[in-house]
């Protein structure tokens, strides 16, 4: 009878030691376990650059400052009057065979006014993809993105500024064109989603071009050319500097010798007086580099130890 008890107390304090350990084990998250089975765990809030892009007041505020400038600018532009200065409109656009590096402006002569924006980013911002793909862990997915431009008119926003920057800019008789690599396949779902943002009323292959109006893939060049065959380009603007040329999208370009492009004198006015910077730190060409692209040699730093 002894032994028994002996061996129900053992029982006892084995269970109690049991339940102890398991109350002392850490438990596992959701999002660890799915990593540790491998899946990615759903994110808790947007990347930083949507953070800042998509809701913070800095930048709405750079969206707007550009705006403002450009406007002012188109208007300043059309109180010159040639017949005094002697001098031609020009496009801003690029003439063909000409790069940032040797530009070449072709005169506009008789035709109308127009200003050329890209759509993404800086007409308009698409949340309501950019906020799917983020919840969903995706930086982009094509298939998704498809579905969008066919059917996300009334979820894209305009950018803020841009509103009110059109109209000022139409009523001063200023066509606005749309140049965007949207897809031409498409073209109805991205009039409707312009129309739906308060943007107004844009015509595929006149006053809004996308990839596959020609050859030329992703590059806006061809696009850029056929508007200014049309309409005497006073303006453009972009979140990225191939809204502008594709040469500074070229194949193997550094970061280094891309930003130097940019800012070589040969183009280096027309930011802000006729080239106008959307800023964008979601997607595109400008997010890469390594630590070594990014800081110079010179600039390294560390602490004493």
């Amino acid at each position: 009878m002894r032994h028994f008890a002996i061996s129900l107390v053992a029982l006892a304090l084995a269970g109690c030691a049991a339940q102890a350990e398991r109350a002392a084990a850490p438990t596992t998250s959701k999002e660890t376990l799915a990593t540790q089975i491998g899946e990615k765990p759903a994110p808790t809030s947007p990347p930083p650059g949507q953070q800042w892009l998509y809701g913070s007041a800095e930048g709405t505020i750079a969206s707007v400052q550009v705006y403002r400038a450009m406007t002012d600018y188109i208007l300043d532009q059309l109180r010159v009057d040639p017949a005094v200065t002697r001098l031609p409109y020009r496009q801003v656009i690029l003439a063909m065979q000409s790069t940032p590096a040797a530009p070449r402006f072709d005169d506009c002569g008789n035709k109308p006014f127009a200003a050329v924006f890209d759509a993404d980013e800086t007409l308009i911002w698409n949340v309501g993809s950019m906020r799917y793909m983020a919840e969903q862990g995706k930086d982009f997915d094509p298939a998704i993105w498809d579905q969008w431009e066919r059917s996300g008119a009334g979820k894209a926003l305009a950018m803020p500024g841009a509103v009110e920057a059109l109209k000022d800019m139409r009523d001063a008789g200023v066509t606005i064109v749309v140049n965007t690599n949207r897809t031409a396949a498409n073209a109805k779902g991205t009039e409707d989603t312009l129309r739906a943002a308060g943007l107004g009323e844009f015509k595929h292959g006149e006053t809004l071009y996308l990839m596959g109006d020609d050859d030329t893939g992703s590059s806006k060049d061809a696009r850029r050319a056929a508007i200014a065959a049309r309409y005497c380009v006073i303006a453009m603007a972009g979140d990225q500097l191939g809204d502008f040329s594709n040469a500074f999208n070229a194949k193997g370009i550094s970061v280094a010798d891309r930003r130097k492009l940019a800012a070589n004198p040969a183009v280096s006015s027309l930011w802000g007086s006729g080239w106008f910077l959307l800023s964008n730190p979601v997607y595109g060409p400008s997010i890469r580099g390594s630590f070594d692209d990014i800081f110079t040699p010179e600039t390294k730093w560390e602490p004493a130890r």
